[in-house]
């Protein structure tokens, strides 16, 4: 897996990598992690493309969905210690 890119966003990291004709998308936040897989042959313009999929509208969704998983996985980490 070879780092292609690393994109700045005030909320989590992303990182663009490529392995086995696919780019795949890593998004970091704390503990959780959102990962998303795009096959090369899928895109026209290479990374180019994978950096326009990233709009405002997409990562809106991705920070909700990351708060949504913080809350699951609080709730879920309590009910294991009590």
């Amino acid at each position: 897996m070879r780092v292609i890119a690393e994109l700045p966003h005030p909320d989590f990291k992303i990182t663009i990598f490529s392995m086995n004709q696919k780019f795949i998308v890593k998004m970091e936040r704390g503990v959780l992690e959102q990962t998303y897989k795009i096959a090369e042959m899928d895109l026209t313009d290479g990374v180019n493309s994978v950096f326009e999929i990233l709009d405002e509208e997409f990562l809106k969704s991705v920070a909700a969905r990351f708060v949504e998983m913080g809350t699951e996985f609080k709730a879920a980490y309590n009910r294991y210690n009590y």
